[in-house]
């Protein structure tokens, strides 16, 4: 059997299909590489103007998910879209329940300008106009009006009092009192018990009398105060209307086109009057909260709070990286003065969901199911349409405070969800809503195909790299190495790796070498480099074990033969940093009924997978040799020297050959390792890492010592798979190493113990001379050996017995 060439040992680039010299030559590409499904699903989510079609993407990290969306969304979204600025203002009907502005991208950051404008006019203008002489005299004037009336009026009670000796006397501000007099001096409950009934009766009925009256009069008195105060107020306003009156027209006409805007300014010149204190007044009050909310602009009641600003003609994509409730859905600010907490509508924050609003958000669905409460009011928001911002306490009924409640906010968003495939797997299984929120699933690669096209895009990927992340360009010899690198990384000749993670790591690493170098561009050389250097910085662990090989802790025979040993494949794993070991299966046979002991799964060392494998070889040789008489050899099998848990069916055309070995008594070359799962019918079954397991039994061949027999069996459906490191293509090419393909057990069997396998004629027997044929007579031997002993049995039964 021949060995495998080094064409198929590794799929080189070939250079000429590379239409430039460098990277700088190449136009950097808009999207991700390869990901052509997943950008039509979210080119179709994005499209749909119903609610519902929101975007799970699907795949491992690394594959650029994120970076494919930005791009994406970059070059494609919807500019025909409105945008617009989200404003709180005060409430004066119900302060509680701060109203909301919604005016075009631009003009909410205007508005407060303006109102801002207006108010540092009037908190200088007002106190001058209401302490000036012409408003004074007026008021005054107002005042002394209806002072006199009152005056008057109740002096007129007084008069017609005194003459019925009686006093109307003031007892407290606003409340009077009508006293029988004794001449000048108020009677005296002794005087007025002396005087005789009748004058006291008519005192009493002229008392009666004058109190009727005078409580008519007190009632004109209070009529002619409201009159007073309304009149007051009407002079407040004009003078008020006075100074303010033409600026809020000016405002009123700037936002003519924006209904809810002017009905604000016009509630506004209504408060205005009503609240001239908080001009006229210095208010500590207000004047510390201000301080503590660092916010020092008064009056606050007249503030606009801007909760969204967005920039004319731009649909906002906002990436929320830490997804808590308040990050998310907004909160209010408190602040405390003097022991009091205090807050209004100008301390309203706003979150993601506000800042993403007509746009899109995109979020790590990890995160937002890891923090309390926001997955459920995402899925409310996305279901009402609306953002109502309520704090956190109130959602976990732990606070009965006073807070706002802002008016809810119209939702028109789009939202992203990142995740990998067993998050999106279990909310379809334990989330009902979640399939009619996130109809769209964007759906990764993690491959594509190998093409000189591909190759071709794959170096415009490579380029867009070097020129987001600043590096040196890289020539077409770097290119073609990363390519290949791409190719291993996918394990396949015919793929490449869309892993952008990685690729980006090992440009950077190059880029580096390259610089300590003082090179201009990036090299094949410096490829290697930064792929030597990771794999030494990772290799510690792997390291330990071809250690323990070197100095023969690990018990390993790479060259002669022997009976019922092989050599097996391992791939072990330390932190993403992968290497293959090879290990030493043993198997022995006995007499007995045909079982084989799997020692590893009786020791709870075997995997399912691995016993799975151990059955289908046991299935294997019973359908080979026990067809028609029963298998009188039992056997046992093991990996040598192993401590931990084995699983996979990789091993399994190992075990099988060790069995095969063992039955036959024909030894198997020590200088070859083996490694592939095997079916019920024979035929060897693709595994993973190949190439990790073959470099892996050449160090260790360089360990115990090289020599030119030297190699390795692997399943023949691998040989696409193989993307072998420089230092094996190297032994190769010297002779000093081999890579065999083997499709059967048969084949396998032939090449490990040097004879044929041997094919049955019509009567089921294997020729002399072959592996099987061997097993065959050994078998025969032993049923003969059974029927002697049968019948001699059944001899000694018969002979008659002697008393």
């Amino acid at each position: 059997m021949k060995s495998l060439s080094l064409h198929q040992l590794y799929k080189a680039c070939v250079l000429k299909d590379f239409p430039f010299k460098t990277t700088r030559q190449l136009e950097p590409l808009a999207e991700i590489v390869g990901q052509n499904r997943a950008q039509e699903a979210v080119r179709f989510a994005l499209a749909m103007p119903h609610g519902g079609y929101n975007v799970y993407a699907v795949g491992r990290n690394g594959l650029g998910k994120r970076t494919m969306m930005l791009r994406y969304l970059e070059h494609h979204a919807d500019t025909d879209q409105q945008c617009h600025d989200w404003c709180y203002v005060a409430n004066f009907e119900e302060p509680r329940e701060p109203k909301v502005l919604k005016l075009p991208a631009g003009r909410g950051s205007q508005l407060r300008q303006d109102m801002d404008r207006l108010m540092g006019r009037l908190v200088k203008v007002v106190p001058q106009t209401f302490d000036s002489d012409s408003f004074l005299e007026r008021a005054e004037q107002l005042k002394s009006e209806y002072a006199g009336k009152q005056e008057e009026a109740l002096e007129k009670v007084a008069r017609q009092a005194k003459r019925k000796k009686i006093s109307l006397t003031v007892t407290t501000p606003g409340g009077y009192r009508l006293v029988a007099m004794n001449g000048d001096d108020p009677h005296t409950a002794e005087t007025f018990a002396a005087l005789t009934p009748e004058q006291r009766d008519q005192f009493e009925a002229d008392i009666d009398k004058l109190e009727k009256k005078l409580r008519q009069t007190l009632r004109k008195v209070a009529d002619w105060e409201q009159e007073y105060a309304e009149r007051q107020q009407l002079l407040n306003q004009e003078t008020l209307e006075s100074v303010t009156g033409h600026q809020l027209d000016e405002l009123v006409a700037r936002y003519g086109d924006q209904p809810d805007v002017v009905a604000y300014l016009e509630a506004v010149r209504t408060d205005l009057a009503d609240n001239l204190d908080i001009f006229l007044d210095e208010n500590e009050e207000q004047a510390a909260i201000a301080y503590a909310s660092l916010d020092k602009k008064l009056p606050r009641r007249y503030q606009i709070n801007v909760l969204v600003h967005q920039k004319t003609g731009d649909v906002p994509v906002v990436v929320e990286d830490n997804p808590t409730y308040h990050n998310l859905f907004g909160y209010v600010e408190n602040v405390t003065y003097k022991g009091t907490v205090f807050t209004d509508f100008t301390l309203v924050r706003p979150g993601s969901l506000h800042r993403a609003n007509g746009g899109y958000l995109l979020m790590d669905a990890i995160k937002v199911l890891e923090q309390p409460f926001v997955w459920d009011g995402l899925k409310r928001a996305l279901r009402s349409r609306s953002m109502q911002i309520n704090s956190l306490e109130r959602e976990m009924t732990l606070s009965g405070t006073i807070s706002l409640e802002p008016e809810a906010i119209p939702l028109d968003v789009k939202i992203v969800l990142f995740g990998d495939r067993e998050t999106w797997m279990l909310l379809q299984e334990y989330d009902a809503e979640f399939a009619e929120l996130f109809r769209v699933t964007a759906d990764f690669e993690n491959e594509m195909d190998r093409t000189p096209e591909s190759q071709l895009q794959y170096a415009k990927f490579i380029a867009s790299l070097v020129k987001e992340k600043g590096l040196l360009h890289c020539n077409r010899k770097a290119v073609a190495r990363v390519i290949e690198y791409s190719a291993r990384m996918a394990e396949h000749q015919d793929r490449l790796s869309l892993h952008a993670a990685d690729i980006a790591n090992l440009l950077r690493e190059s880029d580096y070498w390259a610089r300590q170098a003082g090179a201009k561009l990036i090299d094949a050389d410096h490829i290697e480099q930064a792929l030597a250097s990771a794999r030494y910085r990772s290799s510690r662990i792997r390291d330990q074990f071809y250690e323990s090989i070197r100095d023969g802790s690990t018990l390993l025979s790479t060259s002669g033969e022997c009976v019922g040993q092989i050599n097996a494949l391992s791939v072990l794993s330390t932190g993403g940093f992968e290497f293959g070991l090879a290990n030493r299966i043993t198997a022995t046979t006995y007499y007995g009924g045909g079982d084989i002991l799997d020692i590893e799964r009786d020791a709870k060392l075997g995997g399912n997978l691995h016993s799975k494998g151990v059955m289908i070889l046991s299935a294997w040789l019973a359908s080979r040799f026990a067809v028609t008489d029963p298998l009188h050899l039992s056997a046992s099998i093991t990996f040598e020297q192993n401590y931990g848990e084995v699983d996979g069916d990789s091993a399994s055309l190992a075990e099988l050959c060790a069995l095969i070995s063992s039955l036959s008594g024909i030894a198997i070359r020590q200088d070859l390792a083996i490694t592939g799962s095997v079916n019920q019918f024979g035929e060897v079954q693709p595994i993973g890492g190949v190439n990790e397991k073959v470099e892996g039994f050449y160090q260790a061949c360089q360990l115990t010592g090289a020599r030119p027999q030297q190699g390795v069996i692997v399943p023949t459906i691998n040989v696409q798979n193989l993307m072998l490191d420089a230092e094996v293509l190297d032994a190769v090419r010297r002779r000093q190493f081999a890579v065999y393909a083997v499709a059967s057990v048969d084949d396998a069997v032939s090449l490990l113990m040097g004879r044929p396998a041997g094919e049955p004629d019509r009567d089921g027997q294997y020729p002399m001379g072959s592996v099987y044929g061997a097993i065959q007579q050994r078998l025969e031997k032993m049923r003969e050996h059974e029927r002697q002993e049968q019948q001699a049995a059944q001899q000694d039964n018969k002979e008659p017995s002697v008393h």
